[in-house]
């Protein structure tokens, strides 16, 4: 295990819709004074989280089952061309719930979900095709998707991970083809946040990695909207691959 983890914990106050939580990370020193985390590292971090959501799979579906995400939803479908019915990809659907939102539309939903009791929830209550993988380990077909919703599912990959992960997301949208992300944000901070490993960038931070990977930034916001920002913990922001 890399002296990475230990360090300084330090807490965040960060409302989620209408409750506030407590974030309790542990902050490493700035990454270019960092050692790479291991490979034994990314496989805890992996494997911890995946647990938290097996373990809290039945309370996770219940909790988010009635969020609005509407407004995110919209934001991908408006920002893909062409005429409908669209394919898309929603990394990390969870228990299924934007699935059957995009499903309902007309469109053809594919889900990918790491945690196997989410997954297995997301067939069920779905019908649609979901696989089953690792954020950290995906092996995605090429070119085949119109759009991909990861909403509130990519802070979860660490930043040493993150180039190599929205890479592989742009092989597999379609020329021109549309990426939605929504996540917690923060100032940077890396750890973990109540037995979930997570990163919360800043916007400047998450520009860079976008565009590192040959993305066009289209439009961000911050939800939910028409609260100030500090009541805001979300950042939306919908992207164009590049040819």
């Amino acid at each position: 295990m890399s002296r990475w983890f230990g360090r300084l914990i330090q807490q965040h106050h960060v409302r989620h819709g209408k409750q506030a939580g407590v974030l309790t990370l542990r902050i490493g020193p700035p990454r270019e004074q960092n050692a790479l985390l291991t490979t034994q590292d990314l496989e805890k971090i992996a494997g911890l989280t995946l647990e938290h959501y097996n373990r809290n799979a039945e309370d996770f579906r219940e909790g988010t089952r009635d969020h609005d995400v509407s407004q995110n939803v919209e934001a991908l479908l408006q920002a893909i061309e062409g005429d409908p019915p669209f394919t898309i990809f929603d990394f990390g659907c969870g228990p299924g719930r934007d699935l059957k939102v995009f499903t309902a539309l007309g469109h053809i939903a594919v889900g990918l979900e790491g945690a196997s009791r989410l997954a297995a929830m997301a067939r069920a209550d779905t019908g649609c095709e979901v696989w089953e993988q690792d954020f950290l380990k995906l092996d995605l077909p090429e070119r085949r998707f119109d759009g991909v919703f990861a909403n509130a599912a990519l802070f979860h990959v660490p930043s040493q991970e993150l180039a190599r992960v929205l890479l592989q997301l742009h092989a597999t949208l379609k020329p021109r083809g549309v990426l939605f992300a929504s996540n917690p944000h923060g100032h940077n901070e890396e750890g973990w946040n109540r037995g979930r490993y997570g990163v919360y960038h800043d916007l400047e931070s998450w520009r860079r990695y976008l565009s590192a990977a040959g993305f066009v930034e289209l439009s961000h916001y911050y939800r939910p909207t028409g609260l100030p920002r500090a009541q805001q913990p979300w950042l939306a922001s919908v992207w164009r691959k590049l040819p």
